[in-house]
C-alpha cells in the first residue's frame, strides 16, 4: 500500500507538524508500507494532483490549511481516501465558536462571547481567558488576571486574528481524552490528566519535554470517569468526528466542561494521543496502523 504522509504546512504549527509527521512516516516504514513524506508548503497546490497515485493519505497537519477542512477538500476533489474527519467536520472542530454553537445544550461548555475590538471589560470577572476563534496548540491563548492584562492581550492578538473568544476561566482539573476508530468501533483511550508546570497547558507546556506531568490514567472514581467518557463521546459524535480525535476539557465540581475538539491530534514525542494510546496497550506503531485502517473515501454531498 502506498501511503503519503502530509506534514509541515503553512500555519504557525508547522514545527509541531514536522515532528509528528516524521514519526508517523517512520512508523509506517517499519510496518512495511510504501510511505512517502510530502511537505505541504506554499507550492503544494502545483503538485497536489500527484496524490492520486497513492492509496491512502495520512494528513499530519495542524492549524489553518491543514486542520480546517481545506486540505480535506482537496483530497475529496482528487478522490483519494484519507484518515481523519471530513471537510465540514474538520472546519467545525477548528472553529471554536461554531463548535460551541453545536455543543451548546448537549454538553457543558464555558460561558463565552466573541470580541472584535480590544477590551478591558470581562462579563465573567477575573481571571478570564481569551483565545483565537480559529487556531490550535493554545497559540494566542492567555489567562487575563485583571483589566490591564485583558486589554494588553486582546490588543496584541487582534493584530493577528479578526475575532477572539473571551471566556470564563474555569479552575479545575485539565483532562484530555483521545478517541480512535478501531476497525469501525469507537474506542475511548485512557483519560489523561495534565498538570503543567505553567499556569495552564500552553504551547510551551505542550511541546517542551518535562514541562507537563502526565497522569495516566487520571485518578477518577467510577462515577466521574463515566461522566467524562459520556461527555467525550457526545462531543465526538455531535461534531461529526471520524477516524481519530482528541477532546480537551476541565473537570470542575463534578462537571466536565468541553473546551475544544482536535480533529488531527499531535503525534510528537510529548503529545497526548500517543501517551494515552500507550496506556491503553497500543505502541506508537500500532496506533499509526489503527488510524491508517480507518481511512475512507469521503463522498461530498452534492
Amino acid at each position: 500500500m502506498k501511503v503519503a504522509v502530509l506534514y509541515g504546512g503553512v500555519s504557525r504549527e508547522r514545527e509541531v507538524s514536522l515532528r509528528g509527521g516524521k514519526r508517523v512516516f517512520e512508523a509506517l516504514k517499519k510496518l512495511g508500507y510504501e510511505a512517502t513524506l510530502i511537505d505541504v508548503n506554499w507550492d503544494f497546490l502545483k503538485n497536489a494532483w500527484k496524490l492520486k497515485g497513492f492509496d491512502v493519505i495520512f494528513p499530519m497537519l495542524h492549524g489553518a490549511f491543514g486542520e480546517d477542512g481545506t486540505v480535506q477538500g482537496i483530497l475529496e476533489y482528487l478522490g483519494v481516501p484519507y484518515v481523519g474527519s471530513g471537510v465540514q467536520e474538520s472546519a467545525i472542530c477548528f472553529d471554536k465558536l461554531r463548535s460551541y454553537q453545536i455543543l451548546s445544550g448537549t454538553v457543558s461548555i464555558p460561558k463565552y462571547r466573541v470580541i472584535h475590538k480590544p477590551t478591558s471589560e470581562s462579563p465573567f470577572g477575573f481571571p478570564c481567558f481569551i483565545k483565537p476563534r480559529r487556531e490550535g496548540s493554545s497559540i494566542g491563548a492567555h489567562i487575563c488576571h485583571d483589566p490591564d492584562e485583558l486589554l494588553r492581550y486582546s490588543e496584541r492578538e487582534l493584530q493577528s486574528y479578526s475575532e477572539l473568544l473571551l471566556m470564563e476561566y474555569l479552575k479545575g482539573r485539565e483532562l484530555t481524552i483521545s478517541v480512535v476508530d478501531v476497525d469501525g468501533r469507537i474506542v475511548v483511550l485512557p483519560i489523561l490528566e495534565l498538570r503543567p508546570s505553567k499556569e495552564f497547558y500552553d504551547y510551551e507546556a505542550k511541546y517542551t519535554a518535562g514541562m507537563t506531568e502526565f497522569i495516566l490514567p487520571a485518578p477518577l472514581d467510577k462515577s466521574l470517569e463515566k461522566i467524562v467518557i459520556e461527555t467525550t463521546l457526545t462531543a465526538y459524535r455531535s461534531l461529526g468526528c471520524q477516524s481519530f480525535a482528541r477532546i480537551d476539557g476541565i473537570l470542575k465540581d463534578g462537571i466536565f466542561y468541553v473546551l475544544e475538539a482536535n480533529s488531527i491530534p499531535g503525534m510528537t514525542e510529548t503529545s497526548d494521543l500517543p501517551a494515552s494510546a500507550r496506556a491503553g496497550g497500543y505502541s506508537f506503531d500500532e496506533l499509526v496502523e489503527v488510524i491508517l485502517r480507518s481511512a475512507s473515501l469521503k463522498i461530498p454531498r452534492l
